[in-house]
């Protein structure tokens, strides 16, 4: 199937900018939001599980949006899908506030969720579409690491605007609607498909195996350890404290360590290679835990590495689908990435958990260790099957 997007993109990085912008402020309003809807709900006396389940909405609202993201795009467009998406968005925050019931709360919980995923892989995919081959990587790269601080940035924001009254919520929707400006500034540069254009989602789920399986490890790794790191350190005797901070250098590899592995991955011609280096070294980082788990330092630096290397496995994963597919392919390909991610996101931290109770305290990271291991399999022998049948 031939590229079936129209070539009014003639100005991409327009478009980039546009994309990349647009999912940053996103990041910092979602950022607020999700921690606000977990604090009030801690405030009006729901249990922790009822909180869990609230969350685990969010992730089935993830997988089911993945599948409808490409077509509402071929419906109605990918910027109005995205400024729809938006309103959705605004208007689910708003419901918080006006609405008390439980009930409710679950749906906004899921209609929330639902906007973000279709924002999520539609700015993605027009990242990626948009992005010239030799600087995919990077390019992708920096468009994470705008996602990832603005997530870091909306608790931050979350502290100095409080927790009570409209003001939250009030703010969220402030920032989704300067999100839509940059989207409406490159409305004439968003992909555009042809009526004919019609691919099974699912196919893309086993036709980039390399891809897809990389944000599935990375999303069950992601999730686990944010989930886990602290029950894990405090087994191991550390402080609060000192589990906090592991948390946040796990998140500072994940941005600082995504443009050299960008830019590494330009370099070379099969991203399978990069992929199976970073799950490499993900295998070698994990099974190195339980030697170094009380030298704090080495601890420290290793779960950096693991940040960077795993978050790696996301970047150049979507970057493979960009040099392999275009046009709608690629948007059905990129709804497909995300779904396994949040299959990965529901797997990894029950996996993990389930792991730390049977093989206290380093089934954590024997679990990742597995992941990690699983993925090198895959590829490894795709690639050997490959060289044999040529």
């Amino acid at each position: 199937m031939q590229p079936s997007v129209s070539p009014r993109n003639k100005k991409p990085w327009r478009a980039i900018i546009a994309a990349t912008a647009t999912i940053g402020a996103v990041g910092v309003a979602l950022g607020l939001g999700t921690q606000l809807i977990s604090i009030l709900m801690a405030a009006r006396g729901f249990s922790s599980s009822v909180i869990g389940y609230s969350g685990t909405v969010g992730g089935v609202a993830t997988i089911i949006a993945a599948v409808f993201t490409a077509p509402i795009a071929k419906k109605i467009g990918v910027a109005r899908s995205i400024l729809t998406m938006m309103a959705v968005g605004c208007a689910s925050f708003l419901g918080f506030y006006y609405f008390d019931s439980i009930v409710i709360w679950f749906v906004l919980r899921f209609t929330l969720h639902f906007a973000i995923t279709v924002m999520f892989v539609l700015s993605e995919f027009w990242v990626n579409s948009s992005a010239p081959p030799a600087k995919r990587g990077t390019i992708l790269a920096i468009y994470a690491i705008t996602l990832g601080l603005g997530f870091t940035i909306g608790p931050t924001l979350l502290a100095y605007v409080g927790s009570q009254g409209f003001a939250p919520f009030g703010t969220a929707c402030f920032l989704i609607a300067i999100a839509a400006l940059p989207i409406i500034v490159a409305w004439n540069l968003s992909p555009q498909f042809k009526d004919s254009d019609h691919v099974a989602f699912f196919h893309y789920i086993f036709a980039v195996p390399s891809s897809t399986m990389a944000v599935l490890v990375y999303g069950a790794i992601q999730m686990g350890a944010l989930t886990l790191i602290t029950p894990f350190s405090l087994n191991l005797g550390y402080s609060e404290s000192e589990a906090a901070k592991f948390m946040s250098v796990l998140a500072l590899g994940n941005v600082l360590l995504l443009i050299p592995i960008g830019m590494i991955s330009d370099f070379v011609t099969d991203r399978r290679y990069p992929l199976t280096g970073c799950a490499i070294i993900g295998l070698s980082g994990t099974l190195l835990i339980p030697l170094i788990a009380q030298t704090k330092w080495l601890l420290t630096l290793d779960l950096f590495v693991l940040g960077g290397v795993s978050a790696g496995l996301y970047t150049i994963g979507l970057a493979q689908l960009g040099s392999r597919l275009k046009g709608f392919e690629l948007a059905a390909a990129n709804s497909a990435f995300i779904f396994c991610y949040g299959i990965g996101m529901l797997v990894g931290p029950t996996a993990i958990g389930k792991a730390m109770d049977i093989f206290p305290p380093f089934g954590f990271s024997d679990t990742m260790a597995t992941f990690f291991g699983l993925y090198i399999i895959l590829v490894v022998t795709r690639v050997v099957l490959k060289l044999i049948r040529s």
